[in-house]
């Protein structure tokens, strides 16, 4: 008889799920999804539900990777109220299946895969696109993205300086306590900003936090935020004078509203840097526009199953 899925907490894929293995897995993921039909990814744009009375949503998010044969859903609610609760805003769910039969191997916190997938994307951007000397990080915003970014930015880069914002100062400040190293608490999001090399956007905000008349020439942006049609972080400014660089064109041109209510055009994918068909303009201001994709959660979805199957079987 089936003992039934598999139930990994987040302990699980905390412990199993490192920069060190998932950033070269999702290169690969990204190129392939670049690759269109040859790659092997199968990704549908994500279902959105929404449930207006709460003002939340559910995202379904399933994708399919021939060359991990792998095969995931992610369930995520996405509530805008609760960023003034004790209950995060995203909370998600992966299901693991067998490709070859669709049996379900595997319930997966979605959270914390979530948070570490989207930072170690916005590094693989980063690392391609940011200019050189980089020396001072700001990051918006000091939710979870915020705290998995600071984790990820500071294993992967040496920054001389490291600046926060958030609205509420309170929550900058505890961030900054919470986490190891020194961070300068700043009052204003321009000051944060200010000569800034590389600038991370990761806000609850449904109107623009960053203007371009702060940003420095040559800076790099990762913009995690604004993940509605209707919904911004960027003005006006940024977007139409920047380089623009995306997970998925495909998504982005209808989930962004970065992209969607300014117009701006999308000069290429992550994953076509990384195959040699799109430059890294990394002397002009760029912004990498994140939406996040299934995709990604599968791969690191799989390498958290492998793990654990693996510590298993070495017991």
């Amino acid at each position: 008889m089936s003992e039934g899925p598999a139930l990994l907490g987040a302990e699980i894929v905390e412990k199993y799920l490192d920069y060190s293995t998932l950033i070269p897995s999702l290169e690969k993921a990204l190129v392939n999804y670049s690759r269109g039909a040859e790659g092997g990814v199968v990704q549908p744009i994500r279902t959105i539900v929404p449930v207006a009375r709460y003002r939340g949503f559910l995202g379904v998010m399933p994708a399919y990777s021939a060359e991990d044969d792998a095969l995931t859903t992610k369930l995520v609610t996405f509530y805008e109220t609760n960023a003034s609760s004790d209950i995060p805003s995203h909370q998600a769910t992966v299901l693991l299946f067998e490709p070859s039969n669709g049996t379900l191997k595997a319930v997966i916190d979605g959270k914390v895969i979530t948070d570490k997938r989207t930072a170690a994307v916005s590094v693989i951007a980063t690392k391609l696109l940011k200019p050189s000397p980089a020396e001072v990080l700001c990051i918006l915003g000091s939710g979870a993205q915020a705290h998995s970014h600071y984790r990820a930015f500071t294993q992967q880069f040496l920054f001389k300086e490291i600046r926060i914002w958030s609205r509420t100062r309170e929550n900058a400040e505890k961030f900054a306590k919470a986490v190891e190293g020194n961070v300068r608490v700043c009052s204003t999001a321009r000051e944060a900003v200010t000569d800034a090399d590389v600038i991370i956007t990761a806000t609850m905000s449904t109107e623009p936090v960053l203007f371009g008349d702060w940003v420095r020439p040559g800076a790099h942006i990762n913009a995690l935020g604004a993940c509605r049609p209707d919904w911004r972080e960027l003005d006006d400014t940024i977007m139409k004078n920047c380089v623009l660089y995306v997970d998925t064109r495909e998504a982005s041109e209808k989930e962004s509203g970065d992209i969607v209510l300014s117009g701006a055009s999308i000069f290429g994918e992550i994953g076509e840097i990384l195959k040699g068909t799109k430059p890294a303009l990394a002397d002009k201001t760029t912004v990498f526009k994140s939406v996040g994709m299934a995709i990604e959660d599968t791969v690191s979805a799989k390498l958290v199953y492998d793990s654990w199957i693996s510590s298993k079987g070495s017991k």
